[in-house]
């Protein structure tokens, strides 16, 4: 029991720290990110050096680290998550094996990986109405810019779905998946809305950091430095001072809370014996 709350503990002091840098740099440094690895597995090394069971600690270790660092990185390369949100995922993977049963951290895992998916998704609402209300004025331009741009195409969908709807009525299912679609343009124009009244700012190119996104491509001479998802390097952002003095980038939304808001919930879960899911364990 004992090296299961010195994990928990380790993991909570860390995404702490994690999530008051990203707070306030928006940005998570790799330093953070590879001491967790480094702490988590070398607290296992030591501590299977003594116990009965072997090394089999250490290797849940090892096994956790190298399933959240295929995850980390489906996330990061298909966009869910920048860097340092990937990195402190895979650094999560030397926590989360919590049991030397390989089965039970499987659980552990999808666990963790479903709740984290939920508070993602209502942080996410959440996050977006505050900048909505904030930029209110703004957005409401926004909106209707973007709508009046794509009005036709997003009648023609919306029609779409409504046929689908229709068609629900001798297929159950076909009626859900209208009702997506007839939605669906709403919320992509909402989202983007959002992006173009709260997400954008023109910051001076002093204050540039390396991974910051440029809203727009930057011309370099006869060359140009082109929006990036992994972000600016050095050589770019030098580049950028000596001919700009200011530039549009766009910020991303503060993620971090997400993966603390998680770990809380999942860890009160295991330690007071409240079901995860219907089929996770009651606690140890």
């Amino acid at each position: 029991m004992f090296e299961t709350i010195f994990l928990i503990v380790l993991g909570l002091i860390w995404i702490i720290a994690a999530t008051i840098q990203d707070l306030r740099k928006k940005e998570v440094d790799n330093w953070l990110n590879f001491s967790l690895i480094i702490f988590a597995l070398g607290f296992r090394f030591f501590f299977s050096l003594f116990s009965e069971t072997g090394f089999n600690f250490f290797y849940q270790g090892l096994i956790g680290l190298g399933v959240f660092f295929v995850l980390g990185n489906i996330f990061y390369y298909s966009r869910v998550f920048a860097g340092g949100d990937a990195k402190l995922m895979i650094a999560l993977g030397t926590i989360l094996p919590l049991s030397i049963d390989f089965h039970i951290n499987l659980m552990y895992f999808f666990a963790f990986l479903l709740l984290f998916f939920i508070v993602g998704v209502i942080y996410g609402i959440v996050w977006s109405l505050f900048l909505m209300f904030k930029n209110i004025k703004l957005f409401k331009r926004k909106f209707k810019q973007l709508f009046n741009k794509k009005r036709n195409l997003i009648f023609l969908v919306m029609f779409f779905g409504l046929c689908l709807m229709l068609l629900g009525f001798y297929f159950s299912f076909l009626f859900f998946l209208g009702a997506l679609i007839f939605i669906f343009p709403y919320f992509f124009i909402y989202a983007k809305a959002i992006d173009e009244a709260a997400m954008i700012k023109r910051i001076k190119t002093k204050d540039l950091r390396e991974g910051d996104w440029i809203y727009s491509k930057v011309k370099i001479g006869r060359r140009y430095i082109q929006p990036n998802w992994e972000g600016l390097n050095m050589k770019q952002i030098k580049d950028i001072r000596k001919r700009y003095k200011k530039i549009k980038i766009r910020q991303g939304i503060v993620f971090v809370p997400v993966f603390l808001i998680s770990f809380i919930i999942f860890v009160y879960g295991i330690l007071f014996g409240i079901r995860i899911l219907p089929f996770v364990f009651s606690g140890f």
